[in-house]
Parts: structure tokens; C-alpha cells; sequence
């Protein structure tokens, strides 16, 4: 009998690039943690341990597999966390405009024998130099709050990158060729 799958995020996201892999969860929940960073934490460290945590934080029945996933949006050691309003919004998008930022898309999985196997991806993404009126409306549009960073690359802010090296699903919020690997490596069956 194949292992039954939890996705430890709400993230319609990250449901949809999951069934990229033609994988659809048994059962989804969400975590209950503190997200905030601690003290002096890098961002690659801090979007390993989202993810660790809300793997562990979840429930988890005999035989079933966990896979939680977080993303991270940093400028240089800045987190930014996901835009609260308009004007933390702005701010994001007038410091990331003209310059390279990082997203640090983690994946943490764990087994149906219950060890935790996790990996980081790291996208860097350009937004083109942004005018206040692009920035005026893209704020507008609402699209970007309660993400990380301000912007979803998977809606209209897509037209604003002029460069990406990296996993456009990581920047989605699911890296989806680390996530294949730990799925397999953890007993998941994929094609």
C-alpha cells in the first residue's frame, strides 16, 4: 500500500505545483508556529527551519509522509516578510526595484518512519527599474500582499522581472526538483 501524503501548508500554491508532479495530498494541514526570525538569523538558515518546523508541527499517522515548504524573500541578510498592507507593500517593491534580490525556497519531508530530510533552493530574481506609477499599480491590483516580498511571480509581477537564475517554482513557493528528490528518497512513488 502506498504511503498516504500530508502537505503541512493551506498555500493553494503549493498544492498546485504539487500536482505538477501529479501529486495530490491525502490530507492537508496547516502549522501552528511562530514565524518570526530570531536574532542575527541568516535567511537561508531561517527558510531551512520554516520548513523543518512546519513539517514537524503537523500531525503525522502511522505510514504517512509530511512535506511543508517555505519561501523566503531577502535582500543581502533582510528578510522581508509577507506584505501586511499597501505601504509595507511599497516599501518592499521600491528597495527590490532595479536590483537582484534572493528567494530561498525550502523543502523539508518527512518519512513514513518518521526521519526528516530537508534541502534550500536559491533563486535570484531582478525586478527592472520600477517607476512610482508601476509600483502605484501593481500595489493597486492587491496582488502582492500577504506574499513574501511584496509580489507573486506567478501573477502580474512576472512582467516586471527582466531576470531569473533559479527555480521559477521555488519563487511560486515549491521547489518542485528538490521537492521530487526528497519525495522519492523518502519512499513517496513518483514517475
Amino acid at each position: 500500500m502506498d504511503p498516504k501524503l500530508v502537505l503541512a501548508s493551506s498555500s493553494p500554491r503549493r498544492r498546485d505545483l504539487l500536482a505538477r508532479l501529479g501529486v495530490v495530498p491525502d490530507r492537508i494541514a496547516s502549522p501552528d508556529i511562530d514565524e518570526n526570525p530570531r536574532k542575527g538569523e541568516v535567511p537561508r538558515v531561517y527558510a531551512l527551519r520554516m520548513a523543518e518546523e512546519k513539517a514537524v508541527a503537523v500531525v503525522r499517522h502511522a505510514g504517512e509522509i509530511v512535506v511543508a515548504g517555505d519561501t523566503t524573500v531577502a535582500v543581502g541578510r533582510r528578510i522581508l516578510p509577507q506584505a501586511a498592507d499597501a505601504e509595507m507593500q511599497r516599501g518592499f517593491l521600491e528597495l527590490l526595484s532595479g536590483r537582484r534580490h534572493h528567494v530561498l525556497s525550502a523543502v523539508a519531508v518527512i518519512d513514513a518512519e518518521g526521519r526528516l530530510r530537508s534541502r534550500i533552493c536559491d533563486t535570484v530574481v531582478r525586478f527592472k527599474r520600477l517607476g512610482e506609477d508601476e509600483i502605484k499599480h501593481y500595489v493597486d491590483c492587491g496582488e502582492g500582499l500577504g506574499k513574501a516580498g511584496g509580489y507573486a511571480i506567478q501573477g502580474r509581477a512576472e512582467a516586471l522581472i527582466d531576470w531569473m537564475a533559479g527555480s521559477h517554482s521555488g519563487v511560486i513557493g515549491l521547489p518542485l526538483y528538490e521537492t521530487r528528490a526528497l519525495l522519492r528518497a523518502s519512499g513517496y512513488p513518483l514517475d
